[in-house]
């Protein structure tokens, strides 16, 4: 599989680390009333989505930066 970078071009899966959904960027607010709540959620339940998804992936090999990667996760099609 080829994700394509934004600055490096086309570059193969194997150098980059899979962290999971791109909605983990916007954590709960720890000071809202239903916090403890919000975290556990956020923490412990995850979706496993069939179709199209946003993702984060970190280029481990390569210049290590973080990329929100749109793929396809049935047929493993990125998207972008």
């Amino acid at each position: 599989m080829l994700i394509p970078h934004p600055l490096l071009g086309p570059r193969d899966a194997q150098e980059f680390t899979y962290l999971g959904d791109a909605r983990l960027i916007d954590r709960p607010d720890p000071s809202a009333p239903d916090a403890e709540a919000a975290f556990c959620d956020y923490v412990f339940l995850r979706d496993n989505p069939a179709g199209v998804h946003r993702e984060l992936w970190f280029h481990e090999q390569g210049d290590r930066s973080w990329l929100v990667v749109t793929r396809d996760t049935v047929t493993h099609e990125v998207l972008g």
